[in-house]
């Protein structure tokens, strides 16, 4: 086989430019293993000096069924990597072995793909082709048997690959039309409203305390006395509560009412919301 024939069977292999390839021949003496690995180390190399670059582009993946449903977030530095057809065909496979993996990153990580390399072996492989830096971020699995999930795509880029994903999870015996497009309408609404919780009680605590700390500093100046500025602070902190717990935010499609009112005029006894994700490119 010639060198030539090698160079173009090494770009078919490792997906690098013609340059590299021909160096890693040369460099290998024409032993296409040893020329693979040295594009490997070429490639970990050129991806460290891009892990300090910022990363708030690309894409959110939705995958599996409506009993179990995984988001996956992928960044890039540019919306223009962000349309790659490599990049995309990346986070493709990638959101169905997430799905496989249940959102678990470090196991997702090791896992083999199509091509035989590990989920973290195309990643560095795919910065050195593509230029910059590429990270996964969120992720997350919802499953359970007795619920049905809803999802929602915001700004979609190409197929089950979008900007802004949301997946949210009914539990319900019901399964008429009603509850079908409250579960799309929901999707929607968390998409819009970002609420951090299903409830007040479930809002992280360090969430809670930064705002609190806002609040008091914005207090602190006003020349309150200290009862009425207690006041305050508590009616502040409970409105903060309230519009971003999701059963009692304004539900987008009629503000006036709260979406635990909705759910209650639906008259489904026993629908509940069991938990919902939702991921955005740059939050």
């Amino acid at each position: 086989m010639s060198d030539i024939e090698k160079v173009k069977k090494l770009r078919e292999a490792t997906g690098a430019g013609f340059k590299d390839c021909n160096l890693a021949i040369k460099e290998s003496k024409g032993d296409l293993d040893k020329a693979v690995e040295i594009l490997r180390i070429k490639g970990i190399s050129k991806a460290s000096k891009k892990m300090s670059r910022e990363a708030k582009e690309g894409v959110v993946a939705i995958s599996g069924d409506n009993k179990k449903t995984s988001i996956i977030e992928v960044n890039c530095e540019t919306d223009f990597v962000a349309k790659n057809e490599n990049f995309i065909n990346f986070v493709k496979e990638l959101s169905e072995l997430n799905n496989e993996k249940n959102s678990n990153i470090e196991d997702l990580k090791n896992t083999q793909m199509q091509n035989g390399k590990t989920v973290n072996d195309n990643l560095v492989a795919l910065i050195a082709k593509i230029g910059e830096k590429i990270t996964i971020g969120k992720t997350k699995t919802i499953s359970n048997n007795s619920s049905t999930n809803y999802q929602y795509l915001h700004t979609v880029v190409k197929d089950n690959l979008a900007k802004l994903a949301v997946v949210v999870s009914l539990e319900t015996k019901d399964e008429s039309d009603t509850v079908k497009n409250f579960g799309k309408q929901l999707s929607m609404h968390i998409a819009a409203s970002n609420p951090l919780a299903l409830d007040s009680s479930l809002i992280d605590k360090d969430i809670l305390d930064k705002e609190q700390e806002l609040v008091n500093e914005e207090l602190k100046n006003s020349g309150k006395s200290e009862d009425i500025a207690k006041k305050i602070s508590i009616g502040k902190m409970n409105k903060f509560k309230e519009e971003n717990s999701l059963l009692t935010q304004a539900w987008v499609m009629e503000p006036k009412k709260k979406v635990k009112d909705i759910i209650k005029e639906l008259s489904i006894n026993d629908l509940k919301i069991r938990e919902f994700s939702r991921i955005k490119i740059g939050e």
